[in-house]
């Protein structure tokens, strides 16, 4: 039972790590956006950008992901 324990304990962490970077690449597209788009609010920008996956952060990181690698910058 412990061994069960452990392991539910280690994948929550390993979730919160990922949900944790998820926002630094999302707070960073957020923050690039916004430098061009003078008067935007951050929160507006962010709306936007995580509107067609709403339901988890990973679904989010993902559709972001696939948008990028289909649309050069």
């Amino acid at each position: 039972m412990a061994t069960k324990l452990q392991r539910v304990t280690r994948i929550e962490d390993r979730i919160e790590e990922l949900r944790a970077e998820i926002d630094g690449i999302i707070d960073a597209r957020v923050a690039r956006i916004a430098s061009e788009s003078p008067g935007v609010p951050a929160g507006v920008i962010r709306n936007l950008l995580t509107a067609r996956a709403p339901s988890c952060r990973c679904a989010q990181y993902l559709e972001l992901h696939s948008r990028e690698t289909k649309t050069p910058d």
